[in-house]
């Protein structure tokens, strides 16, 4: 029975791909760094449209368990060096622009997050009870993190502890490999999405510093979530497929409250408690990075509201485009 491991065929699949299939998986890899800069978008995602997709999973299977085959070892790395390159290139943007255009940025966030939906809907028919209970789960556990981030005046969590960011780092890697699903709105629910990029940004500029007191925690956390949470979720959708898919639902639905656009950075004052420090002077005040201010609703104009649904609408079709591009991928 052993022989079909050392079939003509199989032995095929360890060779060094073709050119082409190699600029596919760099292509795929610049398309997943950048999906994990864009909430809502799924680094899978990016993997399916690309073709490239099944490739990147046996390469992640083969090379956790130690079975080094040239083929998986080299798709894998050009995977990974695409990835990293469009992150280093492309987080001061995007840290930039969540900053400056909240409204704007977090409008297209919440139509690129929806336009998943439908992949997942697709694969998760025929719909029964426990994709219903699954869906009505996630959905909760994103409504309650959206409510405890209204309630703290600002993200969940304002402090990067290293614990929090091992955290995110995990739910980035665990969205690089399971289509449909995006890390990245949790890390802004979270709180940590602008720092993490503020940290890669100060990176690429050659600040390491207190950058790599960020950059750290989060690699070890993507890696966790690429090697375990990855394999977890898998196994689920083996044995639960349903009721997971559904799970996996509800979480798209209801990132949906946490990525409200209609929030402004407020100018902290003296007594205000900024991640976790008392602010006694108005120097601690000028020393604070804006992108560590509280935040508060305020009303939209008729404009804004027009605006933002418009772009709901171009992040949405977006998404969809993207992941109908791989549907005749096989998994």
């Amino acid at each position: 029975m052993n022989q079909t491991q050392n079939s003509p065929a199989e032995r095929d699949e360890y060779r060094v791909p073709p050119a082409g299939t190699l600029s596919r998986g760099f292509l795929g890899g610049v398309l997943m760094g950048l999906a994990n800069l864009v909430p809502g978008v799924s680094g899978g995602t990016m993997l399916v449209a690309t073709g490239v997709y099944g490739r990147f999973i046996d390469a992640v299977a083969r090379c956790t368990t130690f079975r080094f085959n040239a083929g998986p070892v080299v798709m894998l790395g050009i995977i990974v060096v695409g990835s990293l390159a469009a992150i280093l290139l492309g987080a001061g943007t995007m840290s930039s622009l969540v900053m400056e255009h909240r409204w704007v940025m977090y409008s297209l966030f919440i139509g690129l997050t929806l336009g998943g939906v439908p992949l997942l809907w697709k694969m998760a028919r025929p719909m029964n009870t426990n994709t219903t209970m699954g869906m009505i789960a996630g959905l909760v556990a994103m409504i309650a993190l959206a409510l405890l981030e209204g309630m703290t005046d600002g993200p969940a969590f304002q402090q990067s502890s290293t614990w929090l960011l091992v955290l995110t780092g995990a739910a980035a890697g665990a969205a690089m490999v399971l289509p449909g699903v995006s890390g990245s709105y949790l890390l802004l629910v979270l709180g940590q999405y602008v720092i993490i990029l503020d940290a890669v940004d100060a990176l690429r500029r050659g600040e390491a510093g207190d950058a790599m007191s960020v950059i750290l925690p989060v690699g070890i956390g993507v890696v966790v979530g690429v090697v375990v949470i990855s394999n977890v979720v898998s196994s689920l959708l083996r044995r639960a497929r349903n009721a997971t898919l559904g799970v996996l639902i509800g979480l798209l639905l209801g990132a949906v409250f946490g990525l409200w656009p209609y929030r402004a950075p407020v100018e902290p004052r003296v007594g205000d408690m900024i991640r976790g420090q008392l602010i006694e002077t108005q120097a601690q005040i000028d020393a604070i990075d804006p992108g560590h201010w509280a935040s508060a609703f305020y009303a939209p104009s008729a404009g804004m509201v027009a605006g933002s649904f418009a772009l709901l609408l171009v992040g949405f079709a977006a998404s969809l485009a993207i992941s109908r591009l791989g549907r005749e991928e096989t998994a």
